[in-house]
């Protein structure tokens, strides 16, 4: 609202100026009036300061190109400060425009001293001839303009009867008074200059929406801080009180507080870390304490027409499928976590709308396949959006050839794109689901990886933090550590080249990957063959406490002479067992939009609830019981799969 506040005196001022110009005098008198009235502030003198600062240099810089015959200056100045619609709908404007490419057409044959460069004057009667064809064409049934049409093709103008007078002194001078008064007219300037305005305050608006959702996530996170902090609190208060009764307590029940104190976990953290039952007048209290920021009065989101947006999803144009995939990401990303996130994904899924069940020909799955680079990359955000929940990721994996399309598309991408980034995502999410990590380990894409990994100097953060993260996945499976073993050099010098990386988030990926593959025995003689433990004993002067430890480990594991275990060959064939509880929706998803509003369209919610508001599309559902996740030690390597934004909140740096 500052902002808006900040153009306030000249937006006025402008609104003024443009009532002044179409002689509105009556409406001056009241506008006057009525901005007194309410205190607006009102220049005396409207406009001044952005007419004299940017409208009067425009002027000053069209008519210095005028006079020098700066033709691509000039037309360049033209073009993007007269409005467009002046230019193609004004007749004053387009037959000055018409003598302006004559102007600067026969600017060389007035000005040279000697003969003109000859090519600077084909160029210049070459572009004369182009605009003759195109824009100029509308005046040439014009009895005015029509012996002009010949210009270009006599060999001498100057001589030629027809075209004497644009060689004299006295036509260049009325035309640049034409241009001139052309250009006072600060109604021509006004119209774009207001757009312009018009148009930084409606980004500016854009950008306050985006800082605001950011807020918000901030504060969920906060939130559910404040509920894990009360609930661990209320647990060591009822442990005083056990204590001062006789109860011991075992150091194994402090540990198990401790580690959910810090653990920072933002997921259903209320209902793990309190035990309801148990008796205890202080751990009442402080769970009623609760009260005020419970999630449960936050209201539900409008349901929405689904069917009218997968219609448009698939037939309407590539800004409109832009702007439908963002705003139905942000209704994701920016939802409470809880019910109303969980009413916001089931009702994607129970409305199918991202067709994993449809066999149709044209589907909204095809978008990934998309011309616009805008498309597929909004697609590739919403695909890793349902993927950071474990309800999206079971509802995603249920169809077939998905999974293929998103490794076909990993590789088409260009290095470094959004895009790719978020196929990259969504894949390393997938790999938390054991049937999607065996199709991974098939496909070959611990090669790719690999390839990847080789140059990490082109690579984002996140694309380097994710690629390291799903090839640790891959390698926890006894398919992943055999396919590792069949080029175990390569594997093995892109791991210990990982070790020393200035991105200290990809190191327990590393420690991990590593860890895992020693435990073959053809991997662990290359490892010691290329001195793999003088590498990590450097390491060890150098990291902190937890990482040490886990190098520890891994050195163990390299001088380990154990056979290869032929209970892990079987982890394959084991049933697909409920998938740990990774639901963390990273900020990343929303960032670097490149999709942005021009005025007056909508975006996000507001074009959600205006275009496609439906009736009881909600289908409320209960939430599949998730794997709460198993706490390793953070002195080992890991050895059970994970994600980067799961990681990070349960094991902070």
């Amino acid at each position: 609202m500052g902002d808006v506040l900040a153009y306030e005196a000249e937006l006025l001022g402008l609104v003024r100026e443009y009532l002044d110009f179409a002689e509105f005098e009556e409406t001056v008198k009241i506008f006057v009036k009525e901005c007194k009235i309410k205190g607006k502030p009102l220049p005396k003198s409207a406009g001044v300061s952005l007419r004299d600062s940017k409208a009067l240099t425009i002027q000053k810089d069209l008519l210095t190109a005028f006079e020098n015959g700066e033709q691509k200056v000039f037309f360049r100045l033209w073009k993007g400060h007269i409005s467009s619609s002046v230019r193609y709908s004004e007749p004053v404007a387009q037959k000055l425009e018409f003598y302006l490419h004559i102007h600067f057409a026969t600017y060389l044959l007035k000005h040279s001293v000697g003969k003109p460069d000859k090519a600077e004057l084909e160029e210049r009667i070459s572009h004369f001839k182009t605009y003759l064809e195109t824009k100029g064409a509308a005046l040439s049934q014009t009895t005015e303009f029509l012996p002009f049409y010949a210009l270009p093709f006599v060999p001498n103008p100057m001589v030629h009867p027809s075209f004497k007078e644009l060689f004299q002194d006295s036509w260049t001078s009325d035309l640049r008074t034409r241009l001139e008064k052309f250009l006072r007219l600060s109604y021509f300037l006004f119209i774009n200059l207001l757009t312009e305005m018009l148009q930084q305050l409606h980004e500016q608006l854009v950008e306050s929406e985006r800082r605001t959702m950011t807020y918000l996530k901030r504060f969920n996170k906060m939130q559910a801080d404040y509920h894990n902090l009360i609930g661990v609190t209320a647990e060591l208060v009822d442990s005083l009180e056990a204590t001062v009764n006789g109860k011991m307590i075992t150091p194994e029940y402090l540990q198990s507080v401790c580690v959910r104190l810090f653990s920072n976990q933002m997921r259903q953290s209320v209902a793990h870390s309190i035990d309801f039952t148990r008796p205890g007048t202080a751990s009442t209290m402080l769970r009623a304490s609760l009260a005020p920021v419970k999630m449960q009065d936050v209201p539900l989101l409008p349901s929405l027409d689904y069917e009218k947006l997968k219609k448009d999803l698939i037939m309407g144009n590539d800004r409109l499928k832009a702007f439908l995939l963002q705003a139905l990401r942000w209704r994701l990303t920016t939802s409470y976590p809880g019910e109303q996130r969980d009413t916001v994904l089931q009702a994607y899924i129970s409305n199918d709308l991202l067709d994993c069940h449809s066999n149709c020909q044209r589907s909204v799955l095809k978008l990934l396949h998309s011309k616009s680079e805008v498309v597929r990359q909004y697609m590739a955000r919403l695909i890793n959006a349902f993927a950071s929940l474990g309800e999206g990721r079971l509802y995603l994996s249920q169809n077939p050839k998905l999974l293929r399309i998103l490794e076909e598309r990993l590789k088409a991408e260009d290095k470094d794109s959004l895009t790719r980034e978020n196929v990259l995502g969504a894949l390393q999410k997938f790999s938390l689901r054991r049937a999607l990590q065996s199709a991974m380990i098939r496909d070959g894409l611990i090669f790719w990886l690999v390839d990847v990994l080789t140059d990490t100097d082109c690579l984002s953060d996140y694309t380097l933090e994710y690629s390291v993260a799903l090839l640790m996945n891959l390698c926890l499976r006894s398919a992943g550590k055999k396919m590792c073993a069949k080029i175990a050099n390569r594997v093995l010098k892109v791991l210990s080249d990982l070790l020393g990386h200035e991105n200290h988030e990809i190191q327990p990926y590393v420690n991990g990957a590593l860890y895992s593959i020693l435990a073959i025995p053809s991997v662990r003689e290359e490892a010691r063959a290329m001195g793999m433990e003088e590498i990590l004993r450097c390491f060890i002067k150098e990291g902190n406490a937890e990482m040490i430890r886990q190098i520890e480990f891994i050195i163990k594991q390299l001088n380990s002479e154990e056979p290869l275990n032929d209970s892990i060959v079987s982890d394959d064939e084991e049933e697909e067992e409920d998938e740990e509880d990774h639901d963390t929706m990273e900020a990343d998803l929303d960032k670097d939009e490149v999709l942005q509003p021009q005025l007056g369209e909508l975006t996000g919610e507001k074009l959600l609830t205006t275009e496609y508001l439906g009736i009881m599309t909600h289908t409320p559902k209960t939430k599949k019981k998730l794997f709460p996740g198993v706490h390793q030690s953070i002195d080992e390597p890991l050895q059970r799969p994970v994600t980067p934004g799961y990681h990070r909140t349960v094991y902070p740096m």
